[in-house]
Order: C-alpha cells, then sequence, then structure tokens
C-alpha cells in the first residue's frame, strides 16, 4: 500500500470507526463493545506494519527522515508528516487507547450514555493522531480543538453536579487556549509567510534564534513570531497542564472514568507538549531568556503538582496532580534544550519522560478503575486495604509507583537520569542551574512520598469495612482483559528499565530530529554509574523523610483510635475558585457594562443631545422656522395634524379587506347582539409599519450588527472549507 495512503487511513479511519461503533451500538451493544477495541488494536498493527518506512533516512536535508503528505483543504490544505518521533508517539497513543478498550467493557457495564462515549473516544484518537501527525501548525490545531471538544465528553460523561462542572472549566481552558494559539499562529504566518514546523526551524538559528528569513526586515517582525510563539505556548500549555493553566487537571480526573482519565492524563497532555516541544526548540532554540521563563514555569509545574498530589486523599485525584508534576519534568527537559539547543541529553530525557509517563499514568489509572468498579469509591480512608489479597494487581501498581518515582531498575529512572545529567553538565555556563538541580530532586522525593502513599494505603493497611473484606477473596475482582490491559505496560516499564541501551537509546536516537535537525546521535549515558544513582538516592531519601514526617503525622490524624487520611490542603488557594472563576466574572460584568451601553444608553444619549440640538437651533434662528415649517405642512405636504393615516401594501389591503367581509358577515349571524367594527386595512397597515419601525430599531443596533457579522462570518467559513 501506499505510504501516503496509509497515513490518510491512520489519520481518518479512526472517524469512520466513531459513526460505525455508534449506530451499531444503537441496535447491537455486544458488537459495539467487540468492535472498538478490535478497531483499536487493528489500528495498532496497521502503523506498525505501514508506517514504520519512516526509521529510514530521506533524502531532502531539511525533512530528512521523514514522510510527507499535503491534502487539499481550505487556503492552506491539511499536512501531515510521518518521521521518527510522530512515529513512536502516534504507536503509543493507539496502544493506549487499545490496553483502554480492553478494561471499559466491564467499567462500563451498569453505566449510561455509553454509546455516546464510545463515539467520542474514536473520535478522539483520530484527532490526536492527526496532530501527533501534523507537519503544519495549521493542521496541528485543527486536529487539536476536534481533541480538545471531543474529549469534553469524557469529563462529563457521569454528568453530576461535579463532572459537569469540571467540564465546564476544561472546556473553558480548551477554548481559550484554543483561540490564544489561533492569534500566536495568525502573528507567525504574517511574519514569515510559512507554517510547516520543519520550514520554520529550518529558518533558524538555533545558537542565536535569529530568523534568517527576518534579518531582512524589521525587528518588530521578529518581535512578532516571538509573540506568537508566546501565544502558541499558552494554548498548548494549557492543555500541557502547564501552571497556572494546571487547575483543569486536579478537576477532571477524579469525575471522569478511568480509562478515560488514562489517556486524558497519558496522552492528551502529551499532544499539548507536542505544541510546547515545537515553540521552544524551533523558535526559542538558544534563546537563554526564554530559556529562563520556561525554566521556572517547569520548576513551579513541577514542585506545585507534587506537593498537591501529597496533600491530596483521593486516589484519581493525586494520580492527575501526580500528572501536573511529571509535566513539569519534561518540560524541564525542554528548557534545557533551549538553553543547550545541541545537547542531546536533555532531547532524549524529555522524550522518554513523555513515553514513560504514558505507560505510568496507563497502569495505574486502570488500576484505579479496577478500585472504582468494585467499591465505587476513591477516598483512601474508603478503599484502604482493597489490594491486600490481590497479588497482580499490587505487582502493576507497584511497577507503576516505583516507576514514577524513579527508582533504578525501573524506566522512569533513565528519563529522569537524563535530564538530570544534562542539568549537572549545563551549571557550567549558568549557574543557576544548581538550584534547579535541588529543585529537581527534592521534586523527585515528593514523587516517591505520594506514591508510597497511595500503595501502603492500598495494599498494606487493613480496613474495618465489611465490604473491602469481602472483596479481598474475590476472584473476579478483573477480567481477563482487564489483566492485560494492565499486565502489558507494567510489564514494559521494567523491561524497558532493565534493558536501556536496547530499546531506549534506540526510541530517542530515531525522536532527535523533531528537536533539533542538529543533532542525530544520542549522548552516551551510563545510568548505573555511582554519581547518576546518587541523584536517585537522594530523591529516595527525602521521599522517605517526607513519608515519615510529614504523611504519617501532618497529614494523618487519629480518629475512633485508627489514623486516618486527612486533606489539609487550604480551600483558599484553589486557583480556579480564588481567582479565574472571579476574573471571569468580573471581566464578563465590565464588558457586559460596556456593549450593553455601546448598544443601548449610547444610542439613546445621540438621540436626546440630537432632540436637545435642534431645539437649540430653532431657538437660534426664532420662530421663522417655525411658520415655514407650519406652511409646508399645511402646502406642499397637506398632512393632516389630526389623524394618522397608514398606508400599508397591496396585500395588507387585500388581506383587510377579506378580514371586513368575515367580520360583517359574523356581525350578522353570531355576533348579532355584540358587533364589532374595526377597520382591518387599517389594523392591518399599522401593524406592518410598527413592525417595520421595530425592525429599523434593531437593524440599527450594534448587537444585530455583531450578530450580522457573525452569520456572514460563519457562511464565509463554510464556503472557504467546500472549495
Amino acid at each position: 500500500m501506499n505510504n501516503k495512503v496509509s497515513i490518510l487511513i491512520s489519520v481518518f479511519a479512526p472517524f469512520l470507526a466513531a459513526f460505525v461503533s455508534y449506530f451499531a451500538g444503537k441496535k447491537h451493544e455486544k458488537f459495539r463493545d467487540i468492535f472498538v477495541p478490535a478497531f483499536t488494536i487493528f489500528e495498532l498493527g496497521f502503523i506498525a506494519l505501514t508506517l514504520n518506512v519512516a526509521l529510514t533516512d530521506g533524502e531532502n536535508p531539511v525533512i530528512a527522515n521523514s514522510l510527507f503528505v499535503d491534502v487539499p483543504f481550505c487556503m492552506f490544505g491539511i499536512r501531515f508528516r510521518i518521521d521518527g518521533f510522530r512515529f513512536i508517539y502516534t504507536e503509543l497513543a493507539v496502544f493506549m487507547w487499545a490496553m483502554c478498550s480492553l478494561a471499559s467493557k466491564r467499567y462500563f457495564l451498569h453505566h449510561k450514555n455509553t454509546n455516546r462515549y464510545y463515539f467520542f473516544w474514536l473520535v478522539t484518537l483520530g484527532a490526536t493522531i492527526g496532530v501527533f501527525l501534523s507537519a503544519d501548525l495549521v493542521t496541528a490545531f485543527l486536529f487539536f480543538e476536534i481533541m480538545s471538544f471531543a474529549s469534553y465528553v469524557f469529563v462529563a460523561q457521569e454528568e453530576t453536579k461535579e463532572a459537569l462542572r469540571a467540564a465546564e472549566t476544561y472546556l473553558a481552558i480548551a477554548v481559550i487556549g484554543g483561540l490564544v494559539a489561533l492569534m500566536g499562529i495568525f502573528l507567525i504566518y504574517s511574519s514569515l509567510h510559512m507554517l510547516d514546523l520543519n520550514m520554520i526551524a529550518w529558518h533558524a538559528d538555533p545558537v542565536a534564534s535569529l530568523y534568517s528569513s527576518i534579518r531582512i526586515v524589521t525587528d518588530g517582525m521578529r518581535t512578532k513570531v516571538y509573540i506568537g510563539g508566546a501565544l502558541i505556548l499558552v494554548g498548548f500549555g494549557a492543555k500541557a497542564g502547564v501552571f497556572p493553566l494546571h487547575i483543569w487537571l486536579p478537576k477532571a480526573h477524579p469525575v471522569a472514568p478511568a480509562p478515560a482519565s488514562a489517556v486524558l492524563s497519558g496522552m492528551l497532555t502529551k499532544a499539548g507538549v507536542y505544541g510546547v516541544i515545537f515553540v521552544c526548540c524551533k523558535i526559542y532554540a538558544g534563546l537563554v531568556p526564554a530559556g529562563i521563563v520556561m525554566m521556572i514555569l517547569a520548576m513551579i509545574t513541577m514542585v506545585v503538582g507534587a506537593v498537591l498530589a501529597l496533600f491530596s486523599v483521593d486516589l484519581k485525584r493525586t494520580l492527575a496532580c501526580s500528572s501536573v508534576s511529571q509535566i513539569g519534568f519534561i518540560l524541564t527537559g525542554i528548557s534545557m534544550v533551549i538553553l543547550t539547543p545541541k545537547e542531546s541529553l536533555a532531547m532524549g530525557g524529555a522524550f522518554l519522560h513523555m513515553v514513560n509517563h504514558s505507560l505510568f499514568k496507563l497502569v495505574l489509572f486502570l488500576c484505579a478503575g479496577v478500585v472504582m468498579q468494585n467499591l465505587h469509591k476513591l477516598n483512601l480512608n474508603e478503599i484502604r486495604g482493597f489490594g491486600r489479597k490481590k497479588p497482580y494487581l499490587m505487582v502493576c501498581f507497584l511497577m507503576g509507583a516505583v516507576g514514577l518515582g524513579g527508582i533504578p531498575g525501573f524506566s522512569g529512572y533513565l528519563s529522569k537520569t537524563m535530564i538530570h545529567e544534562a542539568i549537572v553538565e549545563g551549571v557550567e555556563h549558568f549557574g543557576f542551574l544548581k538550584a534547579v538541580e535541588i529543585i529537581f530532586l527534592v521534586s523527585g522525593g515528593i514523587t516517591v512520598a505520594y506514591m508510597t502513599k497511595l500503595f501502603v494505603a492500598l495494599f498494606i493497611e487493613k480496613n474495618v469495612s465489611n465490604e473491602v473484606y469481602m472483596r479481598e477473596t474475590d476472584i473476579d475482582y478483573i477480567t481477563p482483559a482487564g489483566r492485560v490491559a494492565i499486565g502489558l505496560p507494567a510489564v514494559m516499564i521494567l523491561v524497558f528499565g532493565i534493558l536501556p541501551h536496547v530499546f531506549y537509546d534506540k526510541l530517542a536516537t530515531a525522536a532527535l530530529p523533531f528537536f533539533s535537525r542538529y543533532v542525530r546521535e544520542l549522548h552516551h549515558v551510563h545510568f548505573f554509574n555511582l554519581e547518576n544513582l546518587k541523584g536517585a538516592g537522594i530523591s529516595l531519601v527525602v521521599g522517605a523523610a517526607l513519608y515519615f514526617g510529614v504523611v504519617r503525622t501532618l497529614l494523618m490524624k487519629n480518629e475512633n483510635g485508627v489514623k486516618v487520611y486527612v486533606d489539609r490542603w487550604p480551600k483558599k488557594l484553589d486557583l480556579e475558585d480564588a481567582v479565574y472563576r472571579p476574573l471571569l466574572d468580573l471581566l464578563s460584568k465590565v464588558f457586559g457594562t460596556i456593549f450593553m451601553f455601546l448598544s443601548d444608553v449610547l444610542p439613546r444619549f445621540v438621540y436626546n443631545i440630537s432632540n436637545i440640538f435642534l431645539s437649540v437651533l430653532a431657538r437660534v434662528f426664532g420662530e421663522g422656522t417655525d411658520l415655514i415649517t407650519l406652511a409646508l405642512r399645511k402646502t406642499l405636504y397637506k398632512e393632516n395634524p389630526t389623524e394618522h393615516r397608514y398606508i400599508g401594501t397591496v396585500e395588507t389591503t387585500k388581506l383587510g379587506r377579506a378580514a371586513n367581509a368575515v367580520e360583517r358577515f359574523l356581525n350578522r349571524t353570531v355576533r348579532k347582539k355584540h358587533p364589532k367594527n374595526v377597520d382591518h386595512v387599517v389594523a392591518y397597515a399599522e401593524e406592518l409599519e410598527l413592525t417595520r419601525r421595530k425592525m429599523h430599531m434593531l437593524e440599527s443596533s450594534l448587537s444585530f450588527g455583531i450578530l450580522m457579522f457573525c452569520i456572514g462570518f460563519c457562511i464565509t467559513m463554510i464556503y472557504l472549507l467546500l472549495r
């Protein structure tokens, strides 16, 4: 099969499968439940067999190691490219969807609106593949928005009050972020007249970050590119969960179904990171101030997410806050790429931690789904001890936990070590990186502490609840398909960690060209030397100290002789309720008042001023003006001052005469004692003129103008889309 056709099938097949699933599920739910996981497994194999050509070298030095597809659509077209980075992450995305689809049947056994869920489940898959295979900013933006709106259904799926409020927050972040990113795309196109990701990189100097295409114009053009990049960074960073736009993650995951949480955390955040990598590595590469700003954001994101996870007493909320923190780790690697654009360690570490985090959250959220589908609870005090006699679940959860904690021998240790080593090597050129290293290791320690908290609560501690004890010996707590879905990625975490140079070196090397066209070889890392093990040891010591010194003391209390977990995080520090919602309310009131003034108060004010002005004119010119006006009315205008005649139209006249005839008939028969005499010809003419006056007032208002503009804009967009 033609490789370009294979790319198109890979992107658009899930959209077609979504409709097949939906209409099939209307009549045959069992067929749908089999079709969805079967299709995702087919998609996984199809991409692996047909698109691996991307791992061979190309001939064009600009788009080396890639295959390009251009589909005519709108003015810019839709453009896809497959290379090492895109191939690996597309495969990983479909793998996550396949595993979560296997676990979904049992999870949704007694849920409502399952058909709707599966439809948007496959639409989101197609959109996510479209994002990762996008070759230019327009294609990335288009599929990114489809992905954002389709995944909204995951958050709102349960339709509870909490779910709808979280979905509202998720949608607000998606819409605002999308609009900001779109403005950034406009700015970049107006400056460079190109949107192709690789071509933008081709015009970039990775040392000074000066665009060769801008040198012949003004500094203002270069500034527009940097501002455009910042706007795109905000839009994609919102989806990635970068501070301070991380607020949707802790709210969305506790209310979303567990399989959806796995892809929201493990994959959709990486679609946001995809855009962040583009901006940082292709626009800001070598620009030290940008690198410092990104590093500050990375540190805040890493620490805030970890601290929130440490304080949380909800299983899925803890994992969601953990995702925020791990995005901070990834951003640290990306920030190092900006500061040292020719250093492969940071690139490889950032990419591998993206892969690792996807696998970790796939395992951990599916384990949380097992807890949820059995107990229908997530509070640690209510679910503690659930896994005491469930060795399979315990081992799988442990794989994800120790991998996330960066324990040597597991894959998370490898990616964190690469980022840590890049930071250590960068201290020689940037002294502030010494503080970054300390924060990095401490954040790793906090990760160890909160994952220990979850593991101990679920698998070590006992629970006096009869319900939990009853389920401790229940061998049917997980289906065979669920065991595969959780076990396979858990094994990958262990195998990748034990054999780093067999798997991870090749994966990182294949992804390097996406970060920089100048770097093609991965800097060799001795993962298990004393210096690197020392970094992991420091994080372990910090984690143990935090667990025993904070979790077991400050974050627990005695209640009826039993120690229980308590959430001591101040509610006043909730950014959404303390800052964002009040700010949006304030802005809506301010702009609402302004627009009301422009559409209502201002026209009335102008009308009153004009009347005053005319009165002043009459006073100035004296009574002669009144005499002339009266003479004209009596002669030329021939106006009757005592009666206003409504003219109407031919149609209102005919309709009025017919109504008069009917009324005369009724007065002579049914209404003989109480006749009614109304001239309907005049009445209809009056009604027509009053309607015309109202329409004229409407057409002259600002609101009507804005409405007409929106309608015209929509018609224009539809026309462009269908060209």
